[in-house]
């Protein structure tokens, strides 16, 4: 291992590993070190995305990546069954470790734990300093009182089954499941004739689910639709963040100047959850970016978060809605309702992308929760200074 560095990538999830993906194609002179304290890099994730939420150049570079794409989704409801078009793409960590591999070689370093991250330096648990020009943290959403969270939080398994599924489309959401503690629905994507991936999803106040409840839920849902379960391939979990306020002056303060990427960044769908479209802009953000000081590299990863912040006061005043307002069972009603309106709307929605027009759109009309819980979900804020939201 050198003692010096042009970049230190520390932590191996999606958002540092495109950014190593990137610096080696716009980048192949510089010297990077990639840090994870697990034996894998990428971890145990499928991570998903429309192919629209990308632009072509995106999609260019990022389409070696993909694991999985269908042609369309579909979403089930109580009283709504659509499918829509446009392709649905989705990565697995073991194909992403792979090209992590690939790509970094044998400057990615795996059971390497970190005892400090410092914007130009990494000291390690066994006291090795590093430096670096500039070091940026991947390593997650740390623990912060400035964002107030829901969480989507979910267990996923992958089976083989006995026989054909039947499935061609993923199923983005089922929500005529029992709704249990809050807005459930059960994700599914069909990775080959005999083989499902099946995820157990709940919007809920708290980012844990009770594991053997959950796992029961998954082998009811495959026993409904007649899916002859064989051989559980891997389980996942995850709960992300979905973001209902917060102070963005008070979260950036305590970076204290440090680089950082993917949800450590606050960089992700305030209603959605998903981090790829996001991650993919700021890793093409970097690769332009550098050569540069750790400082620079700062108040511009600083200045994008930002940006992503106010584009996305909307999706946060929705979550406070589909959240605060009426009883958590009953918050189907505010997705199935936006599930029927214009399907571009939509997709503008998922890329982060909706204009004036598709905000009063999804706005207009008497609310599928009580009015005044509503209005007073929609108002409320963490501070009355501008741009807390």
């Amino acid at each position: 291992m050198r003692d010096h560095y042009d970049v230190i990538l520390v932590g191996a999830g999606l958002a540092n590993g495109l950014i190593a993906f990137r610096l080696r194609q716009r980048q192949p002179q510089l010297q990077i070190l990639m840090l994870e304290s697990h034996t894998h890099p990428a971890g145990n994730h499928t991570w998903s995305f429309h192919q629209q939420d990308l632009n072509a150049q995106q999609w260019q570079w990022v389409q070696p990546l993909v694991s999985h794409q269908w042609s369309g989704y579909q979403v089930r409801f109580p009283a709504l069954r659509r499918n829509f078009s446009g392709d649905y793409c989705s990565i697995t960590s073991a194909d992403f470790a792979q090209q992590l591999y690939q790509a970094v070689g044998d400057d990615l370093r795996t059971e390497c734990a970190v005892k400090e991250v410092k914007p130009t330096q990494v000291t390690l648990a066994n006291g090795q300093v590093i430096n670096a020009t500039v070091v940026i943290d991947g390593r997650g959403l740390q623990h912060t009182p400035h964002l107030q969270l829901g969480y989507q939080a979910f267990i996923g398994q992958e089976w083989h089954l006995r026989k054909p599924h039947g499935l061609t489309q993923p199923i983005l959401m089922d929500a005529t499941v029992d709704q249990q503690q809050g807005y459930r629905f059960v994700y599914t994507l069909p990775l080959g004739v005999d083989r499902l991936l099946i995820e157990d999803t709940h919007y809920i106040n708290h980012p844990t689910l009770a594991e053997d409840k959950t796992r029961q839920n998954i082998a009811d849902y495959a026993q409904t639709h007649h899916w002859d379960l064989g051989m559980l391939l891997r389980e996942e979990r995850g709960s992300l963040p979905i973001t209902l306020s917060g102070d963005i002056d008070a979260f950036w303060q305590q970076q204290h100047g440090q680089p950082c990427s993917g949800l450590r960044a606050g960089l992700f769908h305030a209603t959605t959850g998903y981090s790829l479209p996001t991650a993919v802009v700021l890793a093409d953000t970097i690769a332009a970016l550098l050569p540069c000081d750790a400082t620079t590299l700062s108040q511009q990863i600083e200045a994008f978060a930002r940006q992503h912040w106010q584009t996305q006061r909307f999706f946060r005043a929705l979550n406070r809605m589909l959240f605060l307002a009426g009883r958590p069972e009953q918050r189907w009603r505010v997705m199935q309702r936006f599930y029927q309106l214009d399907a571009g709307l939509i997709s503008r929605f998922y890329a982060g992308q909706l204009g004036l027009g598709d905000k009063a759109r999804i706005l207009c009309g008497k609310p599928p929760v009580p009015i005044v819980e509503a209005v007073r979900a929609l108002l409320m804020t963490t501070s009355n200074k501008p741009g807390k939201k």
